[in-house]
């Protein structure tokens, strides 16, 4: 099974950095939201998760706030 990841970010957020660079390494494929140029996708994004911190990563239909690579290890071999 292919994990659906997409990873809500801005231009600033050093944790976002992270995260990418955290699936970069472990060879996972994201689609990235930056919600700072997408004020839509940043209401979205508030809207279903009630949060407005960055990053927010959605795997396969889960959320992880923040850079929490536990998480999305478990969630991705899941």
């Amino acid at each position: 099974m292919t994990n659906k990841v997409t990873v809500y970010s801005t231009n600033t957020c050093p944790y976002c950095t992270m995260m990418k660079n955290f699936l970069d390494q472990n060879n996972v494929a994201y689609r990235e939201v930056n919600v700072q140029q997408d004020q839509a996708a940043a209401n979205r994004l508030v809207q279903e998760t009630g949060q407005m911190g960055v990053p927010q990563t959605n795997i396969n239909g889960e959320w992880v706030l923040g850079f929490d690579p536990n998480r999305v290890s478990e969630l991705l071999n899941a």
